[in-house]
């Protein structure tokens, strides 16, 4: 009969976990929309409401960090679209969304795109300051990258032309709007990129979220970083921003306003040169003027006026050293002098000769005095050493021996005889006496008799 396969059984917790896996792996973070209700927030600043449409309602929590980021107070019955992951609470079974973002319905998918977008780049580091490159002082050429027939290249070069006329402008003609705008504008970065001007303007007239969405492209934004010459971003108007604001070295309110900002007035310039010319000419002349009075002052000094008085007074100063340091080296020999005369009679009353006698004289005593030690020391040690020697040599075997008594082993194994019986005829036995020692064999063996020496 053939095995029935056991059923795999999970348990309930094992099941809401496979359930909250599939959810968070398989859709994630998703946008939905709908009205809110229940809304609640808890002591500690997390909010838990329903999202519903119509058909259906979905269980949403949003904690603390992120409900203090929205820009707007949810409430009950209010249009949302939120952004969040979806999951389940192992505790009751029920799947939720997470929300990490919640905006009010009508701010519309472009502007979730743009905000979702800028994120991104700017976790990125794309917005960083430290990637900021300066604009040039004076650029000799300025990259264009706009629609050759739209407002903004007019006011661009109008400005430019104006202010001042010697700069070599190179314009790239690209589409600033429509779905093949984001490639053309970024082939425009590129190529005057690598043409070498000195400075790019990238930009457009104002207009809608939508027509300004080209300059939102990830593409674009990405370009504008990358590139290694400095850009400066005019898009719309002064209240209008998009990505490549954030990304671009500078931001420019409007074209106009760009192309100030790249060149600067002729008159302006002009004046600024006059000015650092004065100041250079006064700071010319005051260095003069100071190097005069200096001269002057030196002439009247008295190094100038008497040299030689001067040279006199440092030849009696030298004169003067010289008797002191003369004055003062006797001073110290003598001080030598008399420290070895005392340092001498100090070494004839602690002569090392004097000294190695007494310690010679003082070994001379000591060893006679150990010796002495030792002698009645080895003499207090003979009289019992003498004792000790007498009573071993009277328990000593061979003392026994030497009074006519023998030790018999038999052979071969050695074994010692202590009785008669041991032994039998024609056995092989060696008997050790008191000098010397002899092998002989058994003829006979006679009946034990204790305590009786027969002969």
């Amino acid at each position: 009969m053939p095995e029935i396969e056991k059923p795999n059984i999970l348990t309930v917790s094992q099941l809401t976990r496979r359930v909250k896996d599939l959810l968070e792996t398989q859709i994630s973070y998703v946008w939905v929309s709908g009205e809110i209700s229940n809304w609640r927030v808890s002591p500690a600043g997390h909010a838990y409401f329903t999202l519903k449409d119509p058909n259906s309602q979905i269980d949403a929590v949003m904690f603390r960090g992120k409900l203090m980021q929205t820009p707007f107070a949810p409430e009950n019955g209010l249009e949302v679209i939120a952004f969040g992951l979806v999951t389940v609470y192992e505790k009751r079974g029920n799947y939720q969304i997470v929300c990490d973002e919640i905006h009010p319905k009508g701010v519309g998918a472009l502007q979730l795109a743009f905000e979702k977008l800028k994120r991104k780049l700017e976790e990125e580091g794309l917005f960083k300051e430290e990637h900021k490159k300066p604009l040039p002082l004076f650029p000799r050429r300025i990259g264009i990258v706009t629609s050759p027939t739209g407002a903004a290249i007019r006011d661009i070069l109008n400005v430019i032309n104006r202010r001042f006329a010697n700069v070599h402008i190179i314009l790239y003609p690209a589409r600033v709007q429509g779905e093949e705008a984001a490639g053309e504008i970024v082939e425009g970065i590129r190529t005057l990129d690598a043409y070498g001007v000195d400075v790019m303007i990238v930009g457009r007239g104002g207009g809608s979220l939508e027509d300004l969405w080209p300059f939102n492209e990830e593409i674009v934004v990405r370009a504008v970083y990358e590139a290694k010459t400095p850009i400066i971003s005019a898009v719309g108007h002064e209240i209008d921003f998009t990505l490549t604001d954030f990304a671009a070295d500078v931001r420019a309110p409007t074209p106009s306003a760009a192309a100030e900002l790249v060149v600067r007035e002729r008159e302006a310039l002009l004046e600024r040169i006059q000015n650092l010319q004065q100041r250079l000419a006064k700071s010319v002349r005051y260095r003069i003027e100071a190097a005069r009075n200096r001269l002057r002052l030196a002439a009247s000094a008295y190094v100038f006026r008497r040299p030689e008085e001067l040279i006199r007074q440092r030849r009696q100063w030298v004169d003067e050293c010289r008797d002191r340091l003369e004055q003062s080296f006797r001073s110290q020999m003598d001080d030598v002098r008399r420290r070895v005369r005392e340092a001498g009679r100090a070494l004839s009353l602690l002569s090392p000769k004097n000294q190695l006698l007494r310690v010679s004289e003082r070994l001379g005593a000591i060893r006679v005095r150990l010796l002495q030690s030792i002698m009645k020391r080895l003499e207090s040690s003979r009289v019992p050493c003498r004792t000790l020697v007498a009573q071993l040599h009277a328990l000593s075997p061979l003392a026994v021996l030497a009074r006519g008594y023998s030790v018999t082993w038999k052979l071969p194994e050695r074994s010692l005889v202590k009785n008669a019986s041991e032994l039998s005829p024609d056995a092989q036995v060696a008997i050790q006496f008191g000098k010397g020692k002899a092998i002989a064999s058994i003829e006979a063996v006679e009946g034990e008799q204790d305590g009786v020496l027969e002969l």
